[in-house]
This record gives C-alpha cells, structure tokens and sequence, in this order.
C-alpha cells in the first residue's frame, strides 16, 4: 500500500503557487503519495500540478470539498447543475494528473443536516442517485473512479454509514462508482470499522486514516490492526492517506471542528503518523 497524507494537514485552499514547496515537504517526510483537494475550479491547473509531482515522485489522489452550496439532494435546479460541474471539474483535474480517482462526500454540503424519515430518506436516496449519476457517466469516460465518502452525524444526516451509502447508491455502483472510507468517521457512526470494511467489500476505493481524535494514527483508541485485518480481508490495494487539517485557516477548521491543536506541529503529526503506518505495514509484511 502507497502511504499518503493530504495537504489539508498545512495548507487551505491548496494554490498552483503552494504546489512546489507543499508536495517537495510531503517527499521530503518520506511519503510515497499525496491527497490534493480541489476546494475552488481554477486554484489548481493540470500542468503545474503534474510538474510538481514529477519533481518529487509522488502518486496523486484528489479529493473534493462540498463547501456550502453544493449538494446534489434537496436543492434549487442551479445548485445542482453548479454541483456537478464542479465534481466534473475535479474529475478532469484527477485525469489530467494521472490520479486514479476522486473521493468526498459527494451528495450534501458537509454540515448540512435534516431530520428524514424513511420513505423520505428512499426518497432522497432516488434524487441523489440521478443527480450523481452524470458525474459518474463523465468519471467512467475520463478513466477515473468516483468514491462517495460517509460522514459523521455531525456532518451529515444523509449518509452516515456502510449500509446506508451501498443502499443510497443501489445500482450506481460500478466502474466508475464505488467508496471512500475515512478511520474518523468509521469510528463515530459504525459498530465495527472492521466489520464496516468488510461490508464496503470491492466496492472500496480509496481510505484515510487518522486517529480517533483526528490528529495522528497510532497510540489512540482505532482498533488498527483489526482494520488493516478487514483492508487485506477485502483485497484493498489502494492507498492509506492521513487526513488532518490545519487550525490555520478559519474556514477548513471550522468544518472539520479542529478546535486544539492535535500535536506538538502539523510535521510532528504526518511525521508521527507515518512511522506508525510504515511500522504496522512492516510487521505484517514479516514471516
């Protein structure tokens, strides 16, 4: 497995202008891939970012932002379209940089909750399964892999778990559709994170780690090795990417609640991180 971190944990929004001295501090760390979120159409562009990770010998990963005003269910005509033109945007930005898919939380903007019952929870599930569904026509031709990414219930209302994105996506799932897990989230909203990867099965395309608290993997209450048992169990060889964030811009801290500092630095905590993925993934590779 590539190990990875987002450029989330120093820096938001992610500019052409912080590629070179971002990623070049991502290699020097020691990883082998790096998680660039496309936050805003335009901030990133296909040929600076493929020079920089050519420079520095990185696999890229994208991920998108559902900011506010964007969702694709329980919204104005417009706020859709302006929606999938942005997750088209990020799809674009991943086949034009050699990355083999685009991750987040794509049906509501993060932070938007309301209370469904269940005949309007199927319905939901049916609007956004037709709103995504050109998103994931345009994925498929681009080459690219869409993962749909549950979040907490203090983020969403709409998908929070395993079971309620493979039934939200019933039928969607496919070539150009599948899952994106996140340890954090799993931790909050699942009985067994194991179990809930178990359940993902093939359908799994790309997983973030971080520790329970959100700061560094290791040393917290995440049953690691039970995860990493269920990632082999299922035949995931993608990567396992740290995602943290800064408390430095107001906005990505707020959304992601990073209210304390989660360790000493932000290197500190990839750093730390890292030598523990790299220790777990090194014991299980001994005879």
């Amino acid at each position: 497995m590539l190990l990875g971190v987002n450029t989330w944990v120093w820096v938001s929004p992610l500019t052409d202008e912080d590629l070179d001295g971002v990623l070049g501090h991502v290699a020097d760390l020691g990883f082998d891939a790096v998680e660039l979120p496309l936050e805003r159409p335009g901030l990133l562009s296909v040929e600076r970012v493929r020079a920089a990770l050519a420079a520095h010998d990185l696999q890229p990963y994208v991920v998108g932002a559902m900011a506010p005003g964007r969702d694709l269910v329980a919204a104005p005509p417009d706020t859709v379209a302006a929606t999938q033109d942005y997750l088209r945007a990020c799809v674009d930005l991943a086949a034009g940089i050699g990355a083999p898919s685009v991750c987040g939380p794509f049906y509501a903007a993060t932070g938007r909750t309301w209370r469904l019952d269940a005949d309007e929870r199927a319905a939901a599930y049916a609007e956004w399964r037709e709103h995504l569904a050109p998103v994931v026509e345009h994925a498929v031709a681009r080459g690219v892999r869409l993962g749909v990414e549950p979040l907490n219930r203090y983020e969403t209302s709409l998908v929070n778990t395993v079971d309620q994105a493979l039934t939200g996506l019933d039928g969607l799932l496919g070539e150009g559709l599948g899952l994106a897990l996140d340890t954090y989230h799993l931790h909050l909203e699942e009985r067994s994170s194991a179990e809930a990867v178990r359940a993902a099965g093939g359908h799994l395309v790309h997983v973030q780690v971080c520790g329970n608290d959100r700061g560094a993997p290791g040393g917290d209450q995440t049953d690691w090795d039970g995860v990493l048992d269920a990632l082999d169990d299922v035949g995931y060889r993608g990567p396992l990417v740290i995602e943290s964030f800064t408390a430095d811009n107001e906005t990505i801290a707020t959304a992601a609640s990073v209210w304390r500092p989660l360790a000493p630095t932000q290197d500190d905590l990839a750093r730390d991180g890292l030598a523990f993925l790299r220790q777990c993934l090194t014991w299980r590779n001994e005879p």
